[in-house]
């Protein structure tokens, strides 16, 4: 092995940091074929992924965003994988004085780690062997020198390399990289990115032309310049069989880029590329001849999305980072390999709905655990797809029933992934109201005999516990939550003890039951599990939850949802971590002395055609959204939806220190209630409004609010916001 040194300071994370995503290197997915040689991608080679061979022999064509890369290589940085060399580039050329300063101004201090460089093919090969033997002391070398040779040309030289020691003295050491353009789309908004993609780049167009409209929007940046310096960064396996990956995320070279015009639109995405002086690098010891022959090997052409222009050039080296950066994130996260399969309308609109979605993610509106789980459903459908065409590439011959039921196998299993996916994009958590419908459970009712059954949850049973029920009650103790509502009917009553608790149960209650603490409230704590999607969701007629604490952990839904029914929480502690508690339409609320807090959106959510009354409850520190989004930011204690009305009483509550309002009225622009000119007459800048309208609007929507106390809210008090 070789003893190597990387430069401690890593590079800073992504813009868009979703981990381990890779470039669409795959053709449209299409059932599995089942014939030799069917189309697909190679097994992974040292380079990374290639094309794969038709049943013919020929290459098959990569798209668009194949010139891009394969499997990407972990890290934090946009390290990926080489497509298969086009063409050769010239030798190493010097950098600017400019350049050399700030190599110099950037050297840091390194450590040790330990890789060794791949095998490399044929006669070529077998002399870099020779060379990096004769490194060695003669002792080591003499050892080794027949395991380093072959018997036929071409033939592979052993990964049995010896071990290499750290270089000479007089081996040219490499200089620190010097600092990329930093993400220049960090600081747009929501609606530039829209903007930027949907009517600059993509310009309406379908989303089988969307290579072609990408393609053609990075040509037109690169004829800004035809050089300029960059980093090369690329996976380590490329130039390495063995390595720490936590100390080589990746690979970077700092290279002169060549673009040339080229006549296919495809092709834009490879460049020539050549070693820079002064040879820089994050390996500080990597042998400047490995780099040499790599770039040989790849006829010094290299994936255009691999390398990341140098800060400090011009304005126009910015505007070819950002184009880059533009493409480069449109594949990791807007493009998904079965657009151009399905008839989409309107492909912008669809795009414009991904950004939504990755701006969510970014600003806390959807909860990380939760976008976590999305990333890794992402990732695991690409690395599935790439698992599929690698085994449809190695089937030779006619399959066998063995392979064909692996192959259908694989490809069911991609389907389903992508069918999770789909789901997140057109029904994914909006701080306006939950995911989407969870209940699926029939109603019990009640029990054939007719009887009602107390359930006691506590690890043991005293009669002292006891003393307070009735003699002909009947008991069923229970040590799990869990357990004691999944033995629910309708009338039982679930009697809980101190303790820390989780009940998946909790999201499925459709039969009218009353669930109670013993105690005080902060000391039954019920947390919901993080991997699920719900907390607290009800469709039962009448559901009853007393003197609890519930407290949110990742889940998607508000931390509690009432589909439909009547759910009532008295003297509850309710501790968010998303949104908060959702009244859907028809579904009616009741809740009392309770206390509300932490909801990213607002602490209650009232849906059109909904019925809540909140007595006596304390409502503060919700909307901890971080978002450029206007109609979200206005989300405090409470928030009303339209159309229809729906019905809130409000009464002796305390709604404070709420970063939106204290209570928000959300309705349509074009469908007011009241009329608007009306409205504004008592209005000044929109914000203070006449006492006897706001009334009338009051009345208007079925809002009855008496003794409240609404202060200390960021926005203010009351408002009515337009969508």
């Amino acid at each position: 092995m070789r003893y190597l040194e990387q430069t401690s300071t890593p590079p800073p994370p992504p813009e868009h940091p979703i981990p381990h995503l890779t470039h669409p290197c795959l053709a449209p997915l299409e059932v599995p074929a089942l014939v030799a040689g069917s189309a697909g991608a190679a097994g992974p080679l040292a380079s990374g992924l290639r094309a794969g061979k038709a049943a013919n022999g020929r290459s098959r064509p990569l798209r668009c965003g194949e010139m891009a890369s394969g499997a990407r290589a972990p890290g934090p940085e946009d390290s990926v994988r080489t497509a298969s060399p086009d063409r050769r580039g010239e030798k190493g050329v010097s950098a600017p004085t400019g350049a050399v300063g700030t190599l110099k101004s950037a050297a840091s201090r390194v450590r040790s780690v330990v890789a060794s460089p791949r095998p490399v093919k044929g006669k070529a090969g077998r002399e870099a062997a020779r060379r990096r033997l004769q490194l060695l002391p003669a002792s080591h070398a003499q050892g080794r020198a027949e395991g380093a040779e072959v018997g036929e040309e071409g033939a592979e030289v052993e990964e049995k390399e010896p071990l290499l020691s750290v270089p000479e003295e007089d081996e040219e050491e490499a200089w620190p990289l010097p600092p990329v353009c930093m993400f220049p789309m960090r600081g747009m908004w929501r609606d530039e990115k829209v903007a930027l993609y949907c009517d600059e780049v993509l310009q309406g167009c379908k989303a089988e032309d969307a290579d072609g409209a990408m393609s053609k929007y990075l040509s037109e940046k690169l004829k800004l310049k035809d050089k300029w310096l960059g980093v090369w960064k690329t996976n380590p396996e490329l130039f390495f069989v063995k390595y720490e990956e936590a100390s080589i995320p990746f690979v970077g070279i700092l290279v002169e880029v060549i673009c040339k015009p080229h006549q296919s639109s495809s092709s834009c995405f490879k460049v020539t590329v050549s070693v820079a002086e002064p040879f820089s690098s994050n390996i500080a010891n990597i042998p400047r001849g490995l780099v040499n022959e790599i770039l040989e090997e790849l006829e010094h052409s290299v994936p255009l999305l691999e390398v990341y222009p140098v800060e400090g050039q011009d304005s126009d080296n910015h505007d070819i980072a950002l184009a880059l950066e533009v493409v480069r994130f449109f594949y990791d996260f807007l493009w998904r390999d079965w657009d151009d399969e399905e008839s989409c309308e309107n492909y912008t609109a669809l795009i414009e709905e991904r950004i939504n979605l990755w701006c969510d993610i970014q600003d806390g509106t959807i909860p990380g655990p939760i976008a976590q789980r999305f990333k890794k459903t992402l990732e695991k459908y690409k690395n599935k797809r790439v698992e599929l065409i690698e085994y449809q590439s190695n089937i030779k011959e006619d399959p066998s029933a063995a392979e064909t039921v692996e192959c259908w196998k694989k490809y069911y299993e991609i389907v389903m992934l992508c069918g999770l996916l789909k789901m997140w994009e057109d029904l994914r958590l909006r701080v306006h109201g939950p995911f989407f419908p969870r209940i699926l459970r029939r109603r019990k009712g009640k029990r054939d005999f007719g009887k009602t059954i107390t359930h006691i949850v506590a690890k043991v049973i005293t009669t002292d516990m006891v003393k307070d029920l009735s003699s002909d009650t009947l008991l069923q103790q229970h040590d799990d939550l869990d357990l004691a509502l999944d033995s629910c009917y309708s009338g039982d009553t679930v009697v809980i003890f101190p303790g820390e608790y989780q009940a998946v149960n909790l999201a499925l209650l459709t039969d009218d039951i009353i669930i109670k603490g013993v105690g005080k409230r902060e000391e039954i704590m019920i947390t919901s599990e993080p991997s699920h999607d719900s907390f607290v969701v009800s469709k039962a007629d009448n559901v009853k939850l007393m003197h609890l604490s519930l407290i949110q952990q990742g889940t998607v839904d508000g931390i509690v949802v009432v589909e439909s029914g009547h759910m009532t929480l008295e003297n509850c502690v309710l501790k968010c971590e998303g949104t908060g508690v959702c009244v859907l339409t028809g579904a009616a609320l009741t809740i009392t002395d309770s206390e509300i807090t932490g909801a990213q959106g607002a602490g209650v959510e009232l849906y059109p055609g909904s019925t809540a009354i909140l007595e006596r409850n304390e409502i503060h520190h919700c909307n901890n959204l971080r978002t450029s989004d206007n109609s979200k930011s206005t989300l405090g204690g409470v928030n009303m939806k339209v159309l229809p009305t729906p019905k809130l009483k409000m009464t002796n509550n305390h709604i404070y220190n709420n970063n939106g309002y204290g209570v928000s009225i959300l309705q349509p622009t074009e469908q007011f209630f009241i009329i608007a000119e009306a409205f504004n007459k008592g209005a000044a800048s929109g914000d203070k409004k006449d006492d006897s309208m706001l009334s009338r609007v009051m009345q208007n929507l079925n809002l009855e609010m008496s003794n409240n106390k609404i202060e200390a809210n960021l926005k203010g008090d009351i408002r009515i916001v337009t969508s």
